[in-house]
């Protein structure tokens, strides 16, 4: 990304918005313009500064991550909305995706995975952190399976299918290589070849088709 993108925190523990701060002003490329310690402030300074990116937390004062997620998401639909939290069950996933986040990080792996999920919603796509991506991905592949015959599908073989939820998902290449044991360009040939088949032209357009298929559905 050659444009620096402008980011607001929100999050109600101050060692944790010190250390949002550290990580990301190392970017060259990411800018923070605003913070907030609770959801009315996150709410107002997004409102007021028109950011980009929006990283907040789901568990704040006033009004919850959630909340606030929802509420800017009808205001303001060009906005990224990531959160990052403790909770790792789905249904504080399938919550937030419901509200329109495009981001879902873990803090305690928010070292690794904030900045490549920054990223990922700023290109158009979806980001959960890889630690509960695959708690639920078993359930979006059995549901994907009874797809597979109908003829709206066109032609995905069963490892097209996988790479191509994977990186719906957000994993890079190589996180895919692994997971599905694997080499690195056995997986870009499976991801080009099914985008192909699709008419996949960008990650916009991944993320897009694996919502019409069900594939970022928590169940």
């Amino acid at each position: 990304m050659s444009a620096t993108t402008r980011i607001v925190l929100a999050d109600d523990h101050p060692i944790v918005l010190n250390g949002l701060r550290t990580l990301l002003d190392a970017e060259h490329d990411l800018e923070i313009v605003g913070e907030a310690s609770n959801g009315s402030m996150a709410l107002k300074q997004i409102r007021e500064l028109q950011p980009d990116v929006a990283v907040v937390d789901i568990s704040m004062p006033e009004l919850n991550g959630i909340v606030v997620a929802r509420r800017l998401s009808e205001e303001m639909p060009s906005l990224k909305l990531l959160v990052l939290t403790l909770h790792e069950d789905r249904a504080y996933l399938k919550q937030a995706l419901d509200a329109g986040v495009r981001g879902y990080v873990l803090k305690r792996s928010a070292a690794e995975n904030l900045v490549q999920g920054i990223r990922a919603v700023v290109l158009g796509g979806l980001y959960v952190d890889p630690a509960i991506a695959h708690r639920f991905f078993e359930a979006i592949t059995n549901r994907a399976g009874r797809q597979r015959n109908d003829p709206a599908n066109p032609g995905l073989t069963e490892r097209e299918t996988e790479v191509l939820k994977y990186a719906a998902l957000g994993f890079t290449n190589k996180e895919i290589a692994r997971k599905l044991d694997v080499g690195i360009k056995s997986v870009e040939t499976y991801r080009a070849r099914g985008s192909e088949k699709i008419g996949l032209r960008s990650r916009a357009d991944l993320v897009r088709y694996a919502s019409t298929q069900g594939w970022l559905e928590v169940v």
